[in-house]
């Protein structure tokens, strides 16, 4: 069976790392548990070590940087046939494991289903999604699962990227021929951004990676009509995420005026 290797970067994730561990170590096997840790100075490091004595499968790795550099160590380290990709602060579902290798029958990278654990305060808002030769390239990086080959042979994600890495690797994966498909029964629970700084700041780096991923790939961006972007954003928080989208776009502009390779 395939086996997946399970990576994910974490930093002060104390209040959810337990959860998320308790419901990850009764997967179906052959799996493994790879936690790049930043420096966290809380208990998450201890909660991990904790587990990682009962659990041989599961791995700790201090590794400071972006998430896309952590994310790249954790690939590294990874010795499964695929690499599945989880936030620290996320619940998979019981079968999230099984359902992968699953999806990985028909495609090259699967997506699997984000469902809200919490009950939101800020519901009905889409994504802005971005298209690359007809494929949707905008699907967050958690809950998502690559052949390890396609990683190795991607070089893994640009760590020039301080946000949108996911989306820029999906770029360069559609461009290489890889399909990438979702597969809906792999289910993972998020917990929502329900304050209002968390919802700001979620907005405002959305629009700055994406002005990231526009520098890299020019003419990217061009391709999507500003009005179909507000006319999928009909609601009113849609709006208000839009509008300080674009300003941590145009801040991103004045900042970084070109792409420069690591």
């Amino acid at each position: 069976m395939t086996k997946i290797s399970v990576v994910l970067t974490t930093k002060n994730e104390e209040k959810n790392i337990g959860d998320l561990l308790k419901n990850l170590v009764g997967q179906e096997d052959p799996y493994e548990i790879i936690i790049v840790d930043s420096e966290s100075t809380d208990r998450t490091r201890q909660i991990v070590e904790e587990y990682s004595k009962k659990y041989n499968h599961i791995k700790l790795f201090n590794h400071p940087g972006s998430r896309a550099e952590s994310m790249n160590y954790g690939i590294k380290q990874a010795t499964g046939d695929a690499v599945a990709f989880i936030g620290g602060d996320d619940i998979p579902d019981k079968h999230w494991i099984r359902e992968l290798r699953r999806g990985l029958t028909k495609f090259d990278i699967i997506v699997g289903s984000l469902l809200s654990k919490d009950k939101e305060r800020v519901k009905n808002i889409q994504n802005v999604k971005i298209f690359h030769k007809g494929v949707n390239i905008s699907y967050p990086g958690t809950n998502t699962v690559y052949k390890k080959e396609i990683l190795e042979k991607l070089d893994g994600f640009d760590s020039w990227f301080s946000s949108a890495e996911d989306l820029e690797i999906n770029y360069r994966a559609v461009d290489a021929g890889y399909k990438i498909g979702q597969h809906k029964e792999a289910k993972i629970y998020y917990r929502s951004r329900n304050t209002p700084l968390a919802f700001i700041k979620q907005s405002f780096w959305y629009g700055y990676g994406r002005r990231l991923l526009g520098l890299k790939h020019r003419g990217i961006l061009e391709k999507h009509s500003i009005v179909d972007i507000i006319k999928n954003q009909a609601s009113f928080f849609g709006i208000i995420r839009l509008s300080i989208g674009f300003l941590g776009y145009f801040y991103c502009a004045i900042l970084i005026r070109e792409y420069k390779p690591q």
